[in-house]
């Protein structure tokens, strides 16, 4: 009997060492699922905070840009163009206008020539837009434009608005909101004309940190032309073709930025001068 109950004994022993044994590996399960936890967790935060840091650095680069100076009777202001590049895709430069007391002349540092061909006009037209506005005698400024454009960026009069903008601005010495961005040929009164591209440009204008983006009257709304495959059986042949068909969008919910129709230059000025 004494040897049976030993026996008894040594069995649930060595079954509670297995318990034991069983729920040491659970907790060390338990303890490493606990720590990937934690790993993830903090790669996470670190990723968070990595981007905020990338955010702030791009941040800072944009101030750097000096986009306002005026001293001893010149001013110089910067304000982001939008534009599309030759694949169509919306991207951004950078327009500078510079006025200073001279004698009337107007200069240019326009680094593409497709742009430039395109541009040289309504930079005539800007010019006499915003001395129109602001009552500034033309002979008494030099106004040099620069426009920094990528070397693949079609160009296009929708930079006619925008000039006419920074140039009001320099010669006023007035600063810009940095929040607005517009698109739009100018006229010789003032008033805004149609440009293409609309949706890719205020895609621009979103990623560039833009939070009102400023379009001529009626082009809130866009077209886009999205292409599809279809195809029909003749006997054993199999024939494709590739068909196109108009789509309109809402481009402020489409891009992501509130979109303003403006008629005229001197209603763009509400926003961009504050």
């Amino acid at each position: 009997m004494a040897k049976r109950n030993l026996k008894t004994r040594k069995i649930r022993a060595k079954d509670l060492q297995i318990q034991d044994t069983k729920l040491s590996f659970k907790f060390i399960i338990t303890v490493m699922f606990v720590i990937l936890v934690i790993l993830f967790l903090l790669g996470a935060l670190l990723k968070i905070q990595k981007t905020k840091i990338i955010k702030n650095e791009t941040k800072t680069e944009e101030d750097n840009l000096d986009l306002f100076f005026s001293s001893d009777g010149s001013t110089r202001v910067k304000m982001y163009l939008p534009a599309v590049d030759a694949d169509g895709n919306g991207v951004n430069t950078i327009l500078t206008v510079e006025a200073t007391r001279g004698s009337g002349r107007t200069l240019t540092d326009i680094d593409n020539l497709l742009f430039w061909a395109d541009t040289q006009h309504s930079i005539r037209i800007a010019r006499k837009v915003a001395e129109n506005v602001t009552g500034k005698n033309e002979k008494d400024y030099d106004i040099v434009y620069t426009i920094e454009a990528n070397a693949s960026l079609i160009g296009g009069p929708s930079a006619g608005a925008a000039l006419a903008i920074a140039t009001i601005a320099a010669l006023e010495s007035k600063k810009l909101n940095n929040n607005v961005m517009i698109t739009g040929s100018i006229n010789h009164d003032g008033s805004m004309g149609p440009v293409s591209a609309i949706l890719e440009k205020a895609k621009a204008a979103k990623e560039k940190g833009a939070e009102i983006f400023l379009v001529p009257l009626l082009q809130s709304r866009d077209v886009v032309y999205e292409t599809s495959e279809h195809c029909e059986e003749f006997g054993s042949s199999e024939i494709c073709t590739t068909e196109t068909k108009p789509k309109k969008v809402d481009v402020a919910a489409e891009a992501g930025i509130e979109v303003k129709e403006v008629e005229t230059i001197k209603d763009a000025m509400v926003y961009f001068f504050e």
